[in-house]
């Protein structure tokens, strides 16, 4: 029913091979570059969507803003093109794995050593984007790509459509008030559409995503849009040991969520990096976000298997009265 699937497109750049997802704003192909002889995604835009001045800025903003911050754990853009059916096309290296979702939806919980090994990765990839003052607003499980590895994941962040570049002369394609993001992992300051936002609202939608992956439960809860939102600005997050007590989640690591789940961001955990560390050491961990990306997963398990106990006893003895 697909006419782009087995065709060349893009002035005979792309053959089509098969689709591989929909999304609200377009449908992604693999495909093979015909020049480079490489296999390639194509992120294509609806019909209804490349008709949209605003929505085609921001998928060219997507192109540029990738294409400029290539990094190890930032999915690679390769090309911005036209298609022969008048829409759009993003072309990006081919990844062979899953979205953080599906396998959530498949696991529920993660084991620690695999959520530390994500978010240190994570951290290092948008360390390097809010260095140059962008703004991912769109980080949730949809948004990391896992590859797997016999050392474990390698993650690649996906989709910089929804970013916000605070640089200086930056270009800003949102209304003021208006707000970008999924409901469950937003900032209060994002939900609020206030013009501060930062990136630190990465920092608030990461601990979002780390609750969620170690406890099977996101932090904040509704059953629609507003009221996730409001729970957000009006509510507190249970701790995660409560929550994640059949997981094993320690107690060290509830000031952790207290800290990078606040509402306040000139009160949060500053940067994506202090937070990757900060829930390493709630585990036992010694080392630097760079150590916990590259360690085999397992040696990671055998080191939090180790070091953990004497962190949760060192932890109790602080909270003993005098």
């Amino acid at each position: 029913a697909d006419k782009r699937v087995g065709a060349i497109i893009c002035r005979d750049r792309y053959q089509v091979y098969r689709k591989v997802a929909d999304g609200g704003m377009g449908r992604v192909y693999q495909a093979l570059e015909l020049p480079d002889r490489r296999s390639v995604a194509l992120k294509i835009l609806h019909a209804d969507v490349a008709t949209d001045p605003v929505a085609v800025e921001r998928f060219k903003r997507e192109f540029e803003c990738s294409a400029s911050l290539p990094h190890d754990h930032i999915v690679e853009v390769l090309a911005f093109d036209r298609t022969e059916d008048e829409s759009y096309a993003l072309v990006m290296e081919y990844l062979e794995g899953e979205e953080l979702r599906m396998l959530l939806k498949r696991e529920k919980v993660l084991a620690p050593e695999r959520v530390i090994r994500m978010v240190a990765q994570v951290a290092l990839g948008l360390d390097a984007a809010h260095a140059r003052k962008v703004v991912h607003r769109d980080l949730k499980p949809d948004n990391v790509f896992l590859c797997g590895t016999h050392d474990g994941d390698v993650v690649k962040i996906l989709d910089f459509g929804s970013v916000r570049d605070n640089s200086e002369g930056a270009k800003k394609l949102t209304v003021m008030g208006t707000t970008i993001g999924s409901p469950y992992y937003m900032a209060p300051e994002q939900a609020q559409g206030l013009p501060s936002l930062d990136h630190r609202a990465d920092v608030w939608s990461m601990a979002a995503i780390a609750y969620e992956c170690l406890t099977g439960t996101v932090p904040f809860q509704g059953s629609t849009g507003p009221a996730i939102l409001l729970a957000i600005l009006t509510k507190e997050p249970a701790p995660p040991s409560e929550v994640g007590k059949k997981y094993g989640v320690p107690k060290t690591l509830d000031d952790v969520m207290e800290h990078a789940l606040t509402k306040n961001p000139d009160i949060r955990i500053a940067t994506i990096r202090e937070l990757a560390l900060q829930i390493g050491h709630a585990y036992g961990l010694t080392g630097t976000c760079e150590d916990w990306a590259t360690l085999p997963q397992d040696e990671i398990g055998r080191r939090i298997a180790e070091s953990l106990p004497a962190a949760l006893a060192k932890y109790e003895a602080t909270r003993r009265p005098v």
